[in-house]
């Protein structure tokens, strides 16, 4: 019999609310008992398992605060060889500065995805279309020739 092995992925939850801290996100996993991997961060989660178990978690805990909780995708597993700092003797991991940098704008993200769902869709009334006058367009380039 052959097993097939569902394919596993890894997902930053990056979390900029006032109202949920990433051990609220992190708890939210743990009670799930799906069997993922999960590593509490400065910025918030990473989260590595199988696909389906992933995404379902992303979702529910993008609950929480939909506008102030973000997901990106991660090509690497926790503690990979490739990315983890104690393999390749310290210090920040590559992409690491720019995470950061990104973190920085989510704040404002949010804020102004807060006011777009606060203002739900407003629609401008359109000015009816009219014909411009022939005498009209004749004023306009005589005014623009005299200048």
């Amino acid at each position: 019999m052959t097993e097939t092995k569902k394919e596993e992925i890894t997902k930053y939850i990056v979390i900029s609310s006032d109202n949920v801290l990433p051990s609220d996100a992190a708890m939210k996993i743990y009670e799930s008992e799906f069997p993922v991997t999960v590593k509490e961060t400065c910025f918030g989660l990473i989260i590595s398992g199988a696909k389906d178990d992933v995404q379902t978690l992303v979702e529910q805990i993008r609950q929480l605060d939909k506008n102030h909780i973000f997901v990106k995708d991660r090509g690497f597993p926790p503690g990979d060889e490739r990315r983890c700092r104690a393999s390749r003797g310290g210090g920040p991991r590559p992409g690491f500065h720019f995470l950061r940098e990104e973190v920085e704008m989510l704040p404002a993200i949010g804020a102004a995805l807060d006011e777009l769902e606060a203002k739900e869709c407003v629609k401008e009334k359109r000015k009816t279309k009219c014909r411009l006058k022939t005498s009209d367009l004749k004023k306009v380039i005589e005014e623009e020739l005299a200048r």
